[in-house]
């Protein structure tokens, strides 16, 4: 699934879907450290040809640094990085791991009694680690009708200051059936990550956002990075997001700008900017983060689908194999009215983070390719 084939509700069920299900077949030998990012640059000015209002993205290269923008964005915009904000999550648990104060192979029961239970699921057969590697096979609350129709759909214009808890996001899942049991395949869902955050929560006795905010904001000087809880307002600088907030192609732009995130929480609620994003990741891979066993455990993946073997995800990070052969670990992130990449090679050395600011049009996977390849994307 790609971004220009997604709508806004699709994009943050499948938050990994924009940067790592649409790599299309095309070749090209990079050489180790390529400082001409012209191919990248053009595959921005591509996505606003395509109908994105705006595009920016930033990469390093060993000591080279490079910033582009198409259309109306700023190089040093601040996005809503959707699914993103699944590895810090993810970081944050294998910390508390490190720590003794949790275990991965926990029940989930343990931690959250009673939560997860209803038409099938059962908390006492699902373990932490399932929820990160989206093994566990609860239900997506974002794959509900209702809740698509009313928080991606028409009801977005009267619903978006909503605010939603953690536990009825979870309700909303817990309505249907699991996707399968525990364990027995590989489905991406929200609910794991809004778990994850409720078990950061209960293991700490704060909300899970402080500690992200302790345990890597602060520590590694992400000024442009946030969580905000319900605060509905995107903070400076940034550029408007745009949806259509429908799957009919030629339905009215709507600015979405503004918007209650814990309809996301810890499944998507972070916002960042590129500099950032890279500076996370590339932190995070080379070991300043997580222990060398915690870094193995998250780098640990499971296959997702047969139709996409180049693509491996572990706990809350995921893996993927360019066209060129070039290995790149990261994730995506949608929610409305943005589309987010975040990439870096095993080693740290070169990174890639971007935004487009619309959900209907447009392929991310074509800027990752133009980076880390060099190949220029066809009109």
């Amino acid at each position: 699934m790609s971004a220009a084939r997604t709508v806004v509700a699709a994009t943050l069920v499948a938050g990994l879907a924009a940067t790592a299900l649409a790599a299309p077949a095309l070749a090209a030998q990079p050489p180790a450290h390529r400082q001409d990012h012209a191919a990248t640059q053009q595959a921005l000015e591509a996505a606003v040809a395509d109908g994105v209002p705006g595009a920016v993205a930033q990469a390093r290269d060993g000591r080279d640094r490079w910033t582009g923008t198409a259309g109306e964005r700023e190089g040093g915009d601040r996005y809503r990085v959707g699914s993103i904000t699944k590895t810090f999550v993810a970081t944050v648990l294998l910390q508390l791991q490190a720590e003794g104060r949790v275990d991965l192979d926990d029940p989930v029961e343990k931690w959250l009694p009673g939560v997860v239970r209803g038409n099938g699921h059962d908390g006492t057969k699902i373990t932490v680690r399932q929820l990160l590697n989206h093994t566990s096979g609860v239900y997506s609350y974002t794959e509900d009708p209702a809740f698509q129709e009313r928080v991606f759909g028409s009801g977005f214009l009267e619903h978006r200051y909503d605010t939603w808890t953690p536990r009825q996001l979870v309700s909303v899942a817990m309505a249907h059936e699991p996707d399968f049991a525990p364990g027995a395949g590989w489905n991406y869902s929200n609910t794991n990550f809004v778990l994850a955050g409720m078990v950061i929560e209960k293991v700490t006795g704060r909300p899970y956002g402080k500690a992200v905010e302790n345990r890597i904001i602060k520590p590694l000087k992400l000024r442009a990075t946030t969580v905000p809880g319900t605060r509905s307002t995107m903070p400076e600088p940034s550029s408007p997001a745009y949806s259509k907030l429908s799957r009919d192609v030629n339905a009215p732009v709507h600015d979405v700008s503004d918007l209650n995130p814990s309809i996301a929480g810890a499944a998507g609620e972070i916002i960042s900017d590129s500099r950032d994003l890279q500076t996370f990741y590339t932190a995070l891979l080379k070991g300043r983060l997580l222990t060398k066993g915690g870094l193995k455990e998250m780098t640990a993946t499971v296959a997702i689908s047969p139709e996409y073997p180049n693509v491996g995800y572990g706990l809350g990070l995921m893996k993927e194999k360019l066209s060129c052969g070039v290995e790149v670990w990261g994730h995506g992130g949608g929610i409305h009215g943005s589309s987010s990449l975040a990439q870096v090679t095993r080693d740290g050395e070169h990174s890639l983070a971007g935004n487009f600011n619309a959900d209907w049009t447009g392929d991310t996977q074509k800027v990752v390719e133009a980076e880390f390849c060099g190949t220029v994307p066809k009109k």
